[in-house]
């Protein structure tokens, strides 16, 4: 139910849009003056303030401009019997949302209130989408491992140096990519990531380098690839250790001359691209193997950093459990549930053999199907 501020200093006029509103079913406060309206507003979430320019204490438009300068994205709807169009105009120049004269039309006035609060509700979706998506985790944890981690981080990003991320499957080494990232001079730029074991073999040439129209059958159209588009940033190769051998020779080449040629053309592109790889394989035994070129290995450790096994760090397990239980929450909408000592160390003394992630689903499951506080009957029942 949508909540509505209506600031107006004629009582007959709020009790006629409250009676109005209500019955549309919004939920309606209500208030004398702008300085009173101004209170209420910095005090409550409201999705949208209906109010009068002709006020005591604190005028229509003084409210309008102190209150989008606290929340802009509230939409304000200004009414007056004192218009014309320069006042109009006015308040819309300081942020009004519309401006309806006195008295209203009641349906330019419903339409109206709609389309804020549709307004509203998309600036509400549009913020929580971006938080999603472009939001970096931080990094928990107080293991020597981690600290020695982040500072590393901290001394590393502002360089070029090429990194290589090692670890098991699950630990996090894409959060390390990501903030080698975000603290790098660079973080203006994109962060493309490639995972290369998901891509076959026959496709990953295609994928880093791109293609020219007609260059093999299903080459409709000529396509951009990840090294020209991380170009100006960061590429991200994840589980390199999957990488064909003749694609590796490719990336080294691309490395050494910072140029690339796309599959089917001839011409050679200049990218400007700082590469961090990860993988959850040994490259010196692969390199032993024959699997992995020995100088494509040395070209991409300038830099070595190791993410420990959560099995290697247990006393951050109740750092990512607490931070679990608030982000699940918050993404459900629904209050963080709590859990308790045993349970916490029931869950420090478990083989995570899918790590960083597996902990995270296991919280989920947790918050799901455990009461108000997670026991460590819980943990017994639901953590296997």
């Amino acid at each position: 139910m949508p909540n509505i501020l209506v600031i107006d200093d004629e009582r007959a006029i709020r009790n006629v849009l409250k009676d109005i509103l209500s019955n549309e079913g919004y939920k309606i406060d209500e208030a004398a003056d702008g300085e009173e309206g101004l209170k209420k507003f910095m005090a409550t979430n409201f999705d949208v303030v209906l109010c009068d320019i002709k006020m005591p204490k604190m005028d229509g438009l003084e409210f309008l401009q102190k209150a989008t300068e606290a929340n802009p994205d509230v939409p304000i709807i200004m009414i007056s019997g004192h218009g014309n169009i320069e006042t109009a105009v006015e308040a819309v120049k300081k942020g009004a949302f519309d401006y309806i004269s006195k008295p209203p039309d009641l349906n330019r006035l419903l339409i109206t209130i709609r389309n804020a609060t549709d307004k509203n509700v998309l600036v509400k979706e549009t913020k929580t989408l971006k938080r999603k998506v472009s939001k970096t985790q931080e990094i928990i944890g107080e293991s020597e491992a981690i600290k020695q981690i982040k500072n590393t981080i901290e001394k590393v990003a502002p360089t070029d140096a090429r990194v290589l991320v090692t670890g098991e499957n699950g630990s996090g080494k894409e959060l390390v990519a990501r903030w080698l990232h975000e603290k790098s001079n660079r973080s203006s730029g994109q962060l493309v990531e490639v995972n290369c074991a998901a891509i076959p073999s026959e496709l990953i040439e295609s994928e880093l380098f791109g293609h020219e129209k007609g260059s093999f059958t299903s080459a409709i159209k000529q396509r951009i690839g990840k090294f020209e588009q991380a170009s100006g940033g960061t590429l991200f190769l994840d589980e390199i250790g999957d990488m064909s051998l003749s694609a590796q020779a490719k990336v080294l080449r691309a490395l050494q001359e910072g140029k690339i040629t796309r599959v089917g053309g001839d011409k050679e592109i200049a990218v400007d691209v700082r590469v961090v790889a990860a993988t959850n394989k040994d490259l010196l035994k692969e390199v032993e193997d024959k699997n992995f070129r020995l100088d494509l290995y040395h070209r991409l450790s300038v830099i070595l950093i190791h993410v420990p096994s959560l099995n290697e760090r247990r006393d951050d397990i109740p750092l990512l459990v607490n931070k679990f239980l608030k982000e699940i929450a918050e993404e459900y909408g629904q209050p963080a549930k709590s859990i308790d000592k045993k349970a916490l160390e029931s869950l420090q003394q478990h083989n995570w053999t899918g790590n960083i992630r597996e902990l995270r689903n296991v919280v989920e499951r947790l918050i799901i199907l455990s009461g108000k506080v997670i026991t460590v009957e819980d943990v017994a029942n639901y953590v296997k």
